[in-house]
Order: C-alpha cells, then structure tokens, then sequence
C-alpha cells in the first residue's frame, strides 16, 4: 500500500465506541497517548478492526492550531 499522507502513526487499538452509525476508535500510540478516529460504523465492519489489533492512524490536515493557557 502507498500513501501521500506523511503523519503516519503506529499505534495499538484499545477501544471501539460504536454509535449509531459512527464509531469512535482510539489508538494508543507512543509514550501511552490515545489519539481518536470517528469512522463509520460500516468501516469498522470493513477493516474487521477489533480491540488489541495493530492499526496506523493517518492524519489528514491543511491545519494544525495551537492554544496556550
């Protein structure tokens, strides 16, 4: 598989929060940090993604903001 995306992060799945029709899966990654997707329900079905399964998150973004305290 080939990817134009560069903020490729490897991470493990630690939960699944299935909704009406989205998903909310969240990947732990590096130094125990929880990044989370919202995906179709339909996707998780697709991709077979279970909990402790491997997974990549992919970051799609023209933007990243930054706030301070």
């Amino acid at each position: 598989m080939k990817i134009s995306g560069r903020n490729f992060i490897q991470g493990k799945i630690v939960d699944i929060q299935k909704g009406a029709t989205t998903a909310h899966v969240h990947i732990e990654i590096a130094g125990g940090v929880v990044l989370t997707a919202s995906i179709t329900n339909e996707s998780v079905e697709d991709l077979k993604l279970v909990k402790g399964m491997n997974a990549h998150a992919l970051i799609k973004s023209s933007d990243v903001m930054i706030a301070v305290d």
